[in-house]
């Protein structure tokens, strides 16, 4: 048992624009549970108030998310559209770096990522300082063992 690797638990990588698609959709579900639950609270318990209260945080969810998905279209209309090398399709990128939303290649239009390994911290500037300053570290250390 030591040597299964469980694939279920294993995170996909996938672009930055069907991530916040994908949190805007488990919203509308989540506001849709919450307020089926506040129904079975009206049902079995005669509380309007919980009820209420059920019902008004389901709908904010669904609110939410749909700021979330007029946010996101709006901002998928003004990003970059590039081919990706590996599947020829074109996809829309995010950020300094990004995976392709067909075949989660890993893309960047900054010539200083190229080569590097994929790490989706390139895109948060603090991050992005840190890791950088880390690997400045590793080849001088590198160096030094030479």
């Amino acid at each position: 048992m030591e040597g299964i690797e469980l694939k279920l638990f294993r995170k996909k990588p996938t672009s930055k624009i069907n991530r916040i698609r994908s949190f805007a959709l488990g919203l509308i579900f989540l506001g849709m549970i919450v307020m089926y639950v506040g129904v079975f609270f009206f049902y079995y318990f005669k509380s309007q108030i919980v009820f209420s209260i059920f019902l008004v945080l389901g709908m904010l969810a669904l609110g939410l998310s749909f700021v979330v998905y007029f946010w996101i279209g709006m901002l998928s209309s003004r990003t970059i559209q590039v081919q990706c090398p590996n599947c020829d399709h074109y996809t829309k990128m995010l950020g300094r770096a990004d995976i392709c939303a067909n075949c989660n290649q890993p893309l960047t239009l900054d010539k200083n990522l190229e080569g590097k390994t994929f790490n989706q911290d390139y895109n948060n500037k603090r991050k992005s300082k840190k890791l950088e300053e880390q690997e400045i570290a590793d080849t001088n250390e590198e160096k030094k063992k030479s």
